[in-house]
């Protein structure tokens, strides 16, 4: 095991030092060059190890594991979302210290795809035969539309079955509905020539700054915990995974506050209780304004919405209505929703259980993942309950141990669900 615990921190670490946010597209790399040449070097890998691969356009990439008619997908991404500020580790060097790898990707999805691919490597060298194709899918766009995906269906087969190596152990069995949304608010007084903040509509917001049209307020603004810099009130928060907005602190909100948009503060902050009170067995609706700008005397600001798996979606639009402003939909994915006994769901539950000596019951998440692209699939690690959550976050890593941990979990699962 050592060995390939070894080469898959090398890999990983390798890995994360192609910055592959979305950036612009240029031919053969419709997500940017960071991400292709991510794509290109980790498919380069897979052929080192004696895989056969596939790059589909520059849009997805395959590796894949055994014969049959029969097929299992191991769905992955090599797509992170933008560093953002704040950093003490460098966020693309993929820096190996202290029994952790840092990095942007480090634990979403780039040190879960490399541990899957290593796992494979592993059941091959053992002599494992597979009675189904394993196909180990590596996404490039998962974080912002899921165009990989698409482009996916129209030129290869897609699995019924597989697992996301990334959300939670020990095993989801439900991922809430993601709805984005555009919300557009008139702003009546001229207060400021330009107001932006936010990266990524699935990021909480942690940086937001305005152009004031008159002399900021030097007492109000250190009131609001905001900074004065060359003409710009700038608010800084701290970033977080757009489905759990609890994890983080919204920059967006004392920038409201400062210029007096209570309107708008009511709506994303105050008015949606009665959205958040809408909750089911996997959880309560959560809402996070993450992305705002200004252009024409209105404000625009994207919102992120995770809503119960089984409530139908016009349970929440019939209230965003209320709010009495123009709302567009920008992105829509419908919830995943599996029976816990599930033969898939009860198997990763055991590989799991057998590991650890514990007993655990599936679980449900706000986040949404690839499993959903899947007619029955689960996510399944690699984050575990009760530990520090990085993803999103500034200082992203993922530890050794828990490397070692997928590896030898993804290549039991893997065995049991192929053989």
């Amino acid at each position: 095991m050592k060995n390939y615990l070894d080469q898959a921190v090398k890999a990983i670490s390798e890995s994360i030092k192609f910055d592959s946010s979305l950036s612009e597209p240029l031919e053969g790399a419709p997500f940017g060059k960071g991400a292709a040449d991510c794509l290109a070097h980790f498919l380069n890998l897979a052929e080192s190890l004696g895989f056969e691969t596939a790059n589909y356009d520059g849009y997805i990439g395959e590796v894949t594991f055994g014969e049959g008619e029969e097929e299992f997908a191991i769905l992955a991404h090599l797509d992170v979302v933008p560093a953002g500020s704040g950093w003490t580790k460098p966020p693309f060097r993929g820096l190996v210290e202290n029994g952790r790898i840092w990095g942007r990707g480090a634990m979403d999805d780039k040190g879960p795809a490399v541990a899957a691919l290593f796992a494979l490597k592993k059941l091959k060298d053992e002599g494992f035969v597979p009675k189904k194709k394993i196909k180990l899918i590596l996404g490039l766009n998962e974080e912002c539309g899921w165009k990989c995906i698409e482009h996916y269906n129209k030129v290869a087969h897609m699995p019924d079955e597989g697992f996301s190596p990334d959300a939670n152990f020990p095993v989801i069995y439900a991922e809430k509905g993601i709805l984005h949304i555009r919300a557009d608010f008139p702003v009546e007084k001229n207060l400021f020539s330009s107001l932006t903040g936010g990266e990524r509509v699935n990021m909480v917001c942690d940086y937001c700054e305005a152009i004031p049209l008159f002399p900021a307020d030097p007492q109000k603004a250190k009131r609001l915990g905001l900074e004065i810099a060359d003409g710009k009130l700038i608010s800084k928060g701290k970033s977080a995974h757009g489905s759990t907005p609890e994890e983080g602190v919204n920059a967006i909100l004392p920038m409201l506050e400062y210029f007096g948009l209570q309107r708008i503060l009511d709506c994303l902050f105050e008015d949606i209780y009665e959205l958040k009170a809408l909750k089911d067995e996997t959880g309560n609706l959560t809402l996070s304004p993450d992305v705002i700008s200004y252009k024409d005397g209105v404000l625009s600001v994207l919102v992120d919405i995770r809503y119960p798996a089984t409530l139908p979606l016009s349970a929440v639009t019939e209230k965003l209505d209320r709010f009495g402003v123009k709302i567009e939909t920008v992105s829509f994915q419908k919830p995943l929703f599996l029976d816990k006994n599930n033969f898939l769901v009860k198997t990763l539950q055991k590989v799991y259980d057998d590991y650890t000596g514990e007993k655990h019951e599936p679980i449900a998440i706000g986040g949404g993942t690839y499993a959903r692209a899947l007619k029955c699939g689960v996510a399944f690690g690699p984050e575990i309950e009760g530990e520090e959550v990085t993803i999103h976050q500034i200082n992203e890593y993922i530890t050794i141990d828990r490397v070692k941990l997928m590896l030898e979990i993804y290549s039991e699962a893997v065995r049991q669900l192929t053989k």
